[in-house]
Parts: C-alpha cells; sequence; structure tokens
C-alpha cells in the first residue's frame, strides 16, 4: 500500500511535469518570432498613414471631395515623409497620422512620377520623429526575409513578413515610364500599404512598397517595392528643388519588330524607330529624323520612315525600352553617339542630350 502511495504521487509528479513542459513549448518564442517582433518595435512607430483629399467632378459637373490613404516612412527629425508619387498624386490636402493618434497637415516637398516616389514633409516636433534608419538595396539575395508595415484597408500599422522572391524585375509606373531593379516579394501587401517600408531584418528600410499583382485587389503573394537605393539617388533632388532632373532626347520613339521589318522590307530586325520629333528639341538639333507615314501591321500601328537607332555608345538598342533606359543613365549636357539605319545605310550621329520638359 505504502509502494502504491509512492507510484501514485510519482505518476501525479510526473504529469505535472509533462503538463508543465508542454506549456513552456506552447509559449516559447522561436528566435524568427523574436526578430519579428523586435523589428516591429523599432519601426512601427516610424511608419505613418497618409490620407489624401482630391477634389472631383462627376458626369453633372458637380465637384465633390475624394479621399485615399496609403502609407510612408519618417526619414529625418525634420519631418520629412518618404512615399509614393501615386499616394499623394493630385491632392489638395495632405494629412499625416503618426503613432500615437496625432494628426498633422502635411505639404508635398517633391514628387517622381517616373520612380513612383514622393517626399512629403510635416511641422510635428521632434520628440514625435520617430526615424526608420535606411539601408541598403545592392547586395539584396532571393530568399532573404522581409517585412513590410503599413495601413493596409485602414488598419494602422499592421505587420506582414515574406522573403524575397526575385529581383532586378521591371515594372511600369503609372507614367508609363520603367522602374529597374525592383524588388519583388510575397509579404502581403494590401490597399494602403503603398508607401510603406519594406525592412530587412535589422530594421532598416530596403524598398517602398508600391504594387501588386492581384485579379481581386488583394495580396495574392506578388508585391513590387521600389529599391531603397533608387530612393536615396531622388530624396536630395525631391528636397531640393521638388522635382527630379532627366535626360531628354526630344523624340517619340517605337519599337521596330521583325514583323514590321519584314512587312517594310527592311534589311534589320530589331532597333528603336523615331517616330516625331520635337521641334527645337535635342533630336531635331542632332539632325534624327522622325517618321512621315503611318502604317498598320497586324494590330500594330507604327510611324515608319523615320531613323531607325540600333545602338547609342555600343550599346545594343533592339527595343524603346532599351534605349530609353540607356538615355536614363545620362545627364543632361552629355553626348551620345547613336547608329542609325537610314535609307538602308548606318550613320553616326552625335546627340547632345536636354533636360526633359516638366509637366505642369
Amino acid at each position: 500500500m505504502f509502494l502504491g502511495r509512492i507510484s501514485k504521487r510519482l505518476s501525479i509528479g510526473i504529469l505535472l511535469l509533462i503538463i508543465a513542459l508542454w506549456n513552456v513549448q506552447a509559449f516559447a518564442i522561436t528566435e524568427d518570432e523574436k526578430n519579428n517582433i523586435t523589428v516591429y518595435e523599432k519601426a512601427a512607430d516610424g511608419v505613418v498613414n497618409i490620407t489624401s483629399i482630391a477634389v472631383q467632378m462627376d458626369f453633372f459637373f458637380n465637384v465633390f471631395p475624394s479621399q485615399g490613404s496609403g502609407s510612408g516612412s519618417i526619414i529625418d527629425i525634420k519631418g520629412h515623409i518618404l512615399t509614393n508619387h501615386h499616394v499623394v498624386a493630385n491632392a489638395q490636402k495632405l494629412e499625416v497620422t503618426l503613432a500615437d493618434g496625432s494628426k498633422w497637415p502635411a505639404k508635398l516637398i517633391g514628387s517622381d512620377p517616373d520612380n513612383d516616389l514622393a517626399v512629403i514633409k510635416i511641422d510635428a516636433p521632434k520628440e514625435k520623429l520617430k526615424v526608420i534608419p535606411i539601408g541598403d538595396s545592392k547586395n539584396l539575395r532571393i530568399g532573404q526575409k522581409v517585412l513590410a508595415i503599413g495601413n493596409p484597408f485602414g488598419l494602422e500599422r499592421t505587420l506582414t513578413t515574406g522573403v524575397i522572391s526575385s529581383l532586378g524585375r521591371t515594372i511600369r509606373s503609372e507614367v508609363g515610364f520603367m522602374i529597374e531593379d525592383v524588388i519583388q516579394t510575397d509579404a502581403a501587401i494590401n490597399p494602403g500599404n503603398s508607401g510603406g517600408p519594406l525592412l530587412n531584418s535589422d530594421g532598416e528600410i530596403i524598398g517602398v512598397n508600391s504594387a501588386i499583382i492581384s485579379p481581386s485587389g488583394g495580396s495574392v503573394g506578388i508585391g513590387f517595392s521600389i529599391p531603397v537605393n533608387t530612393a536615396k539617388k531622388v530624396i536630395p533632388e525631391l528636397i531640393g528643388k521638388g522635382y527630379v532632373t532627366y535626360p531628354w532626347i526630344g523624340a517619340n520613339i517605337q519599337s521596330l519588330i521583325p514583323e514590321v521589318a519584314k512587312f517594310l522590307k527592311l534589311k534589320i530586325e530589331r532597333g528603336a524607330m523615331i517616330a516625331e520629333v520635337v521641334k527645337g528639341g535635342p533630336a531635331e538639333k542632332a539632325g534624327l529624323k522622325g517618321g512621315n507615314q503611318r502604317v498598320q501591321v497586324g494590330n500594330i500601328i507604327v510611324m515608319v520612315g523615320g531613323d531607325i537607332v540600333v545602338k547609342a555608345d555600343q550599346h545594343e538598342a533592339k527595343t524603346h525600352d532599351e534605349l530609353i533606359r540607356y538615355i536614363r543613365e545620362k545627364k543632361p549636357g552629355d553626348t551620345i553617339l547613336l547608329k542609325v539605319f537610314r535609307k538602308d545605310k548606318f550613320e553616326d550621329v552625335k546627340v547632345t542630350l536636354g533636360e526633359r520638359p516638366r509637366k505642369r
């Protein structure tokens, strides 16, 4: 009987020990979870909600306000906030909500539609401004952990995690220009996340969340983020003068494809066709010729008869995008040597690039 009591007590003790160990296991936090918590606590207060109010007109010419929202990152103690161009575009009024719930009127400092980036500013006390450190997007790797903080659907400072799914993606901005070296991630990015930061495991900004591919409008695991090194290039100009200076050739350009080349009986199959030159622009001054006839090849309408660029400073220009991409690496005032196909022969033409006119 004595032994039976001991055995019963041992069994109860072992059972209690098992329960205790299970509880410890159940509530244990993994190292990855600890990192998620650390990054969120470090960066969340530096992520703001941006409300934009624009004035629209309906079919009956009635004017009414429309409201949109997005996210942004505080980048210095002066109150500058980095976000997307499309978050603040056409806004008559901007308001920023900080982590403590306080609301501040904001003004647009500068915008770069080409890269879908913008900087706005609030005049809040320094003690209210939690700056998120800016990292480096140069040496990112596929599979690297990333975290996104934003305000999806108005739910403030929401954290999602994932990995870098791909690098070097190219997407087209709302104004039609190609944004290079874009980061693709499966971290959930939803409406309202736009303009918010994509962070690395150290809590540094490595990207600005910008777009998703989604049939439904919600996240399906394909999100895109503008690399922070692109932002670092344009932020000084946005703050200093409100816009970014881009080189300009002064021509409308179309891609020559084999189907069109065959139809026109050309000796080349690919290139960048000069469809039209802007009067007084760099292309016209250099003697480049635009097209003189509009033709339809299948479902494609092209302006033909002008110069076809095949190289720019020994760099292949097989498409419109390749030529424009190369030009964008230059500065206004730079001279480039174009190899053009003109009247069944090749010629070299030097073009001194101008500064692209700003849209007012």
